[in-house]
């Protein structure tokens, strides 16, 4: 038999003991990580990107107290489509112009004192081209007066736990003491992008008012250029530079970016589209449940329906880092049965999402309809009725 020479030896040595340590070397290397998200700068001197829920996935000095110039508006339009939901305000609602009104300068739609438009046109006019004459008009009629607006403002900005926000007047025109944050300001178009009206006013793209004689043309240019926007307000003084406050939603993942003093003209919509841009090559939504499903269903003690259903009160989208869906979990929580009677709406529980055991997210668990208490005859023949099932 040939001999091997001893290197070949050694070449066949060297190759066994790699094989023989081969699964302990896999077993020691680490994980792989999560692919790291790229960084993010922008110009502006205050910016965020938040989700529909109200997560944070960047900010910058989110809390700095600055002028806002016309992204005011968003909580004038807020309320503004408010008071219709409530019934407080009509579209069809005639809006006369004061003098107070007709006084405001800076972008306008030149209402004349004692013009009547109505509250439809006016909403929009605020919501398309900012105009400062139409959202105090918008704001004397539902409120009486601009300081009562402005108090009503207030009023609504510490209900939303903003710290950082304080109105002088209804549409942002340069005052001492008038600011806001570009955290507060997102929390605010969190609340806006939930209500329908809102979004269809913002989404206008073009407008002709007064039957035709005036063309309005929306601010936010984000509606032709970026894919998925649709709102919400721009804004511009020389003290507050360029602001934006804008959001756009992809497949089922909803952003809002806000950026606070930018520089020069459009770079407010630049660096917004940039922080969107970010926003959504990073995160991802998983879907969880869609508002009105049917998740869990309780029994009904003395009642005319022995079970009602529990469903969702919101949809529920979570948002992810991609990559990070993994190892999620669903659980219902709620206290085991109900005693009647239920009224339909009424919180009965929640469902929770887990990631590795920690809470990620949740959406309160209504009941379906109403469930009314039963009468003495119904309760007699529930009780026969568990009797006899119990003697079988």
């Amino acid at each position: 038999m040939r001999r091997l020479r001893p290197a070949a030896l050694l070449i066949l040595l060297l190759f066994g003991i790699a094989i023989i340590l081969s699964p302990c070397l896999a077993a020691a290397a680490p994980a792989p990580k999560a692919p790291a998200r790229a960084p993010l700068e922008t110009t502006a001197v205050s910016a965020i990107l938040m989700d529909g829920n109200g997560d944070i996935l960047y900010e910058k000095d989110p809390h700095k107290q600055l002028p806002p110039a016309s992204v005011t508006k968003v909580m004038t339009l807020l309320l503004g489509i408010e008071a219709v939901e409530q019934g407080r305000l009509k579209l069809s609602d005639q809006i006369h112009t004061s003098e107070n009104a007709w006084r405001q300068g800076g972008s306008q739609i030149w209402l004349e004192p004692g013009e009547a438009m109505p509250a439809k046109e006016i909403l929009t006019a605020v919501a398309v081209v900012s105009a400062n004459d139409a959202a105090v008009a918008l704001m004397e009629h539902i409120y009486g007066s601009e300081s009562a607006a402005v108090d009503a403002m207030n009023r609504r900005a510490e209900e939303l736990g903003l710290q950082n926000t304080r109105f002088v007047n209804v549409n942002g025109l340069p005052a001492p003491g008038h600011y806001m944050s570009a955290h507060d300001t997102a929390v605010i178009a969190a609340h806006a992008v939930k209500h329908p009206l809102y979004m269809e006013l913002c989404g206008i793209k073009e407008y002709w008012l007064r039957d035709g004689k005036n063309w309005l043309v929306n601010t936010n240019k984000l509606l032709w250029w970026y894919k998925g926007g649709d709102g919400l307000k721009t804004g511009w003084t020389e003290d507050a530079k360029y602001c934006f406050v804008g959001t756009a939603k992809r497949d089922n993942l909803r952003l809002i970016a806000v950026v606070f003093a930018t520089p020069e003209p459009r770079s407010h919509l630049r660096e917004s589209m940039k922080i969107l841009d970010w926003g959504f090559a990073n995160y991802t939504a998983v879907p969880v449940v869609d508002k009105g499903t049917v998740v869990d269903r309780l029994r009904v003690s003395k009642g005319t329906e022995r079970e009602v259903a529990l469903v969702a009160k919101d949809d529920l989208n979570l948002t992810l880092i991609k990559g990070q869906q993994k190892n999620l979990q669903k659980k219902v929580l709620s206290d085991g049965g109900l005693k009647a009677p239920v009224e339909a709406g009424q919180k009965c529980g929640e469902l929770v999402v887990l990631k590795d055991g920690k809470e990620i997210g949740k959406v309160d668990l209504v009941a379906e309809k109403a469930v009314a208490k039963a009468g003495f005859l119904r309760l007699v023949q529930d009780m026969f009725g568990t009797l006899f099932n119990l003697a079988k």
